[in-house]
């Protein structure tokens, strides 16, 4: 089943005002320069987001947070609200990244709320997923993916409001990146445990991106596998002409 891909940047923890705000109009810029059959999305910080929103109009590129609290309101310091963000201009939100799960001791129950309730509110959400490297090697990857499926994703997602990212912990920010086979089978795996609990039908409609050292060099590879349906990238996301050199393997 043909479905659109998806190329999201994920800024992390980068850029101040002028940097943030002259990669974004150097991103629009490029995107309003060709006619793309692919969908865009970048994530920047929270203190981005006003901003970029602006930056944005007239361009096909959505605008998402990297994370959001399960509450509408109420007695959550330092915490962000679903409305909230889309009060910013947001249309996604990331959940589950692995810096969060791992950093901020995130459990698939926690993600699933904040998926809810950002559904609830109107956000799309991407939803990330990926084993460790001590999971890896112990050949626990599918096992991993699935568990992190079943406990992360609501019962009632679907195709529109939600994607989701296969990001294997250890090639985060590493420049290693499983093989095209490697990626093809967990991918396959991650679509069938949809299936599992979402529908057949749903399934073969949801976007599985791949994230982990997605750079020019391999996107072409990657981004032509049949359960692929684009990336999350991280670090290549802060230059533009990466960022674009990735999206032109999303059309091809």
């Amino acid at each position: 089943m043909a479905r659109k891909k998806l190329i999201a940047g994920n800024w992390k923890m980068n850029c101040l005002q002028e940097e943030g705000l002259s990669l974004a109009k150097a991103v629009a810029a490029k995107v309003k320069a060709q006619k793309w059959d692919c969908d865009f999305l970048i994530c920047p910080p929270f203190t981005l987001l006003t901003s970029i929103k602006k930056c944005l109009r007239g361009t096909k590129i959505a605008l998402g947070a990297q994370d959001v609290h399960f509450a509408e309101k109420g007695a959550h310091t330092g915490d962000i609200s679903p409305l909230m963000l889309k009060d910013a201009g947001c249309t996604y939100t990331l959940i589950g990244h692995s810096e969060r799960r791992v950093d901020h001791f995130e459990s698939n129950d926690l993600i699933c709320k904040k998926a809810i309730a950002a559904h609830n509110a109107g956000l799309n959400t991407v939803i990330c997923i990926g084993e460790t490297g001590a999971e890896r090697d112990a050949g626990k990857t599918i096992k991993v993916c699935q568990e992190e499926i079943n406990g992360s994703v609501p019962d009632d997602a679907t195709a529109k409001n939600t994607v989701i990212a296969y990001e294997p912990i250890w090639a985060i920010g590493t420049g290693k990146t499983p093989t095209a086979a490697d990626v093809q089978e967990v991918h396959a795996a991650i679509r069938k445990a949809l299936s599992k609990k979402l529908g057949k039908a749903v399934a073969n409609k949801m976007r599985i991106l791949y994230g982990g050292s997605v750079k020019p060099a391999n996107a072409k590879e990657l981004l032509s596998l049949p359960d692929v349906d684009g990336a999350l990238i991280g670090g290549a996301s802060l230059k533009a002409e990466d960022f674009i050199a990735i999206a032109v393997n999303a059309t091809k």
